[in-house]
């Protein structure tokens, strides 16, 4: 059995999804208890010890055997996106072997299909009572730069869309879009899993409807601020000195790479805590027409584009980043290397659908006071 590296005991990981997404930095630091072993180094996104694929996207290395355990990140690159080509998409992303100049993104969860709406060809990320929701995650990180992401929304009570950037050590910055709230959309940011005393989450007004009309969402991130946009005009700006904790002095302001995921995913479910059905709206009614007609529920994703601003210039041999000594006890570094991401031999690793559900279901519990057991 695999250790679990998150947690001290595998009870805690099962009874608190809530703790597996916002997971406190005291027991992800180097100084923590429960390291992998050395014979399971890599810590997954998901928590568990492992080799192989852990060792990829998502992998902490702050809860790992050594900070070098996890495979370097892939760099950024600049692009555009046409997401309706499937043929850059890996729709089983066990077989991912870090190679993100053979695919730029994996499907974690879910399934995806090709679509047109309003003459666009887009993705539909889907969700089924039976198989969950659906996780896109680039194969590539970001270290600062503006993405954008065009896309259409669900419409149906307790169905969450989301587009948002997610760090190895939980840095991560948020546009979600929860249930039936088609004229909204919310926006938070969190740093290293922390849970705030109180939410930095708040919603975004005036948009119209999100389901029938395609909006660009951005998340302009840089070394000194963090701004939200959408159709090219601001609605938000957080600067980093604003992040402060007022008690330690340490800016609590995402700054680690971090790679793009686009997902939809079922917050209105008996499983989930009774604030984050709130916060989605309600229980998911698997007998709405739309439902019954199509046999899920969906949002569309058509484009996503990508303007890196990497803090200090990459060199031309440069090809990912890697994570070092920690330069204090708040932030551990981070630098280029031209180290190869790509692992020897992909290999099928049977994490749970429950522990990926699970993980889709976290990430907008805090939003706006979701968190409510």
């Amino acid at each position: 059995m695999k250790q679990i590296c998150l947690f001290s005991s595998a009870l805690a990981f099962l009874t608190s999804a809530v703790l597996v997404q916002r997971h406190n930095r005291v027991l992800l630091g180097r100084n923590s208890t429960n390291l992998c072993s050395s014979q399971y180094p890599c810590c997954s996104e998901y928590g568990f010890c492992g080799d192989g694929f852990y060792c990829l996207g998502g992998c902490n290395p702050l809860a790992s055997n050594t900070l070098d355990s996890c495979n370097p990140s892939p760099m950024c690159e600049n692009a555009n996106y046409t997401l309706s080509d499937t043929s850059r998409i890996l729709s089983n992303y066990t077989y991912f072997n870090g190679n993100a100049s053979e695919y730029d993104w994996v499907v974690e969860q879910g399934s995806i299909i090709n679509t047109t709406s309003d003459g666009e060809a887009a993705i539909a990320v889907l969700l089924t009572e039976t198989g969950g929701g659906t996780l896109l995650s680039s194969t590539r990180y970001v270290h600062y730069g503006q993405i954008t992401a065009r896309l259409k929304t669900g419409r149906w009570a307790g169905v969450v869309t989301a587009f948002i950037t997610m760090s190895s050590i939980k840095d991560e910055i948020d546009w979600e879009f929860p249930g039936n709230q088609t004229t909204t959309g919310q926006t938070n940011y969190f740093w290293q899993g922390v849970i705030p005393a109180q939410t930095a989450g708040v919603t975004e007004t005036g948009l119209t409807d999100t389901y029938s009309n395609w909006h660009d969402f951005t998340i302009d991130w840089q070394p000194d601020s963090l701004t939200f946009l959408v159709d090219g005009n601001v609605t938000r700006t957080i600067t980093a000195v604003q992040t402060t904790n007022n008690a330690t002095g340490v800016v609590q302001f995402p700054n680690t790479p971090s790679r793009i995921q686009l997902s939809i995913w079922p917050a209105g479910i008996s499983t989930e805590p009774r604030g984050t059905v709130q916060w989605a709206g309600g229980m998911i009614n698997w007998n709405d027409p739309d439902y019954v007609s199509a046999g899920h529920f969906y949002a569309l994703f058509q484009s996503v584009s990508v303007q890196c601003n990497d803090p200090t210039t990459p060199s031309a041999s440069d090809t990912s980043y890697v994570y070092g000594t920690n330069s204090s006890m708040d932030t551990p570094s981070v630098a280029f290397s031209n180290a190869s991401t790509i692992n020897g031999s992909p290999a099928l690793i049977g994490v749970s659908v429950s522990a990926m559900s699970m993980w889709l279901g976290v990430s907008a519990a805090l939003a706006l006071g979701g968190l409510v057991l």
